[in-house]
């Protein structure tokens, strides 16, 4: 059975991006993103929200093709093009991307369906709006949280609408010479 595994950026003060939706504030770097593909490699699914998803098929189909295109390019483009990638949304179609799965108003019982027929993690990247709504319904294993050094004040909170108390237990973390904090916790259900 699957895991759910929300990988996200957050500000210290707790949001997922300003509020117009902006992430100029996010700190990465090779050694971020030598961490962050150490850990994305280990899975074949991604599960994105609408905004987020368009933001990804706008970017990692042909990233690797650009002239100057970096290591992680290279490497995320082509991790991009073979997995599996799941979408909430109730406005997109299937049928127009490559290797995706469209869900839409029943969720919960699709995620819960995602998770028995999926062997290992399933990978949650960014999408705030999917995460609400995801911990909403206890459907969250795990939180790896890049906490960067600042501080925004207002915006898209990483945790919104929750019902109900969630233990979290701490697995691991890892300081980046940046000042980025990777925690990673485990969601006790």
């Amino acid at each position: 059975m699957g895991n759910i595994v929300l990988f996200m950026h957050v500000s210290l003060d707790g949001f997922a991006a300003g509020t117009k939706g902006e992430m100029n504030w996010i700190h990465v770097d090779d050694e971020i993103f030598d961490f962050g593909a150490e850990r994305i490699t280990q899975t074949n699914t991604a599960l994105y929200g609408r905004v987020t998803f368009q933001m990804m098929e706008g970017y990692w189909p042909t990233a690797a093709d650009k002239p100057n295109a970096s290591k992680h390019d290279k490497e995320h483009s082509a991790w991009y093009k073979v997995a599996r990638k799941v979408v909430l949304s109730t406005t997109l179609d299937e049928s127009a991307f490559t290797n995706t799965t469209v869900i839409g108003k029943d969720y919960v019982a699709a995620i819960q369906k995602l998770k028995q027929e999926t062997s290992g993690e399933i990978l949650l990247f960014g999408s705030p709006t999917a995460a609400h709504s995801l911990l909403a319904e206890n459907l969250i294993d795990e939180c790896w949280l890049f906490v960067n050094p600042v501080l925004l004040g207002e915006g898209i909170p990483v945790f919104k609408d929750i019902k109900q108390k969630l233990q979290l237990k701490l697995q691991k973390t890892h300081v980046f010479t940046s000042g980025v904090v990777c925690l990673c916790h485990e969601v006790q259900h």
